[in-house]
């Protein structure tokens, strides 16, 4: 268990509170991007095809089902999963690791394009590297506070290390796909936007909640 003040500042290191998160779904906007694989895999979670898969593979009975990982390895998957939970950690409703957000990463990448699933399979790699030079141990071996040191660096706007820069693209794909998934969970929709499931269809139009709209 996370304590309180390490969750607080992983809400820091994803740079992205949980209204500014559903305001990026709302528009559509993702989290800017200058390479085109981040655009592409921004717009592949945004796509409603995933949206169905995550809402179906949420339900309980599909949840407490063995999971098999198309394309991600069990460490992998993992891996994924402790990334994700520091973006959305579980607060007084479920985080990340809860809603499966792992398994979304796994089917959004089982249908990217090659070369994306490349470049977002040599990031889950870079972690690790980089989690092993500064702590001696891959990303999930590593203490909380340590992950969330490497997360803060990766997630300032200015300032990398040269050692960090290579990082920054794939955690900017981290957080887009994490938001995404999330927030067309039935926990993230139901439990974290108290939403009845209204929110989410085919053609998404937004939310309709004054204090959402930019």
């Amino acid at each position: 268990m996370i304590p309180n003040e390490h969750r607080d500042a992983a809400r820091k290191a994803s740079g992205m509170s949980r209204r500014t998160a559903l305001r990026t779904v709302a528009t559509g906007a993702g989290v800017t991007a200058t390479a085109l694989w981040l655009d592409r895999l921004n717009l592949l979670a945004q796509d409603p095809a995933m949206h169905t898969h995550v809402l179906a593979a949420s339900s309980a009975q599909a949840a407490a089902a063995p999971f098999t990982p198309k394309v991600l390895t069990p460490g992998q998957l993992v891996t994924v999963a402790t990334l994700a939970e520091l973006i959305i950690p579980t607060t007084d409703t479920p985080g990340a690791r809860a809603a499966l957000v792992d398994r979304f990463v796994d089917n959004l990448m089982a249908n990217a394009r090659p070369e994306d699933k490349d470049r977002f399979l040599a990031g889950l790699a870079w972690m690790d590297t980089r989690s092993t030079a500064l702590y001696g141990k891959p990303f999930t071996g590593a203490t909380p506070e340590q992950q969330t040191e490497l997360l803060t660096k990766l997630a300032a706007d200015s300032g990398q290390s040269a050692d960090d820069a290579p990082g920054v693209p794939f955690f900017k794909a981290m957080k887009q796909m994490t938001i995404a998934g999330y927030y067309t969970t039935k926990i993230g929709l139901e439990q974290e936007l108290g939403d009845n499931g209204q929110l989410f269809s085919p053609v998404f139009e937004g939310c309709t909640h004054k204090e959402h709209q930019i």
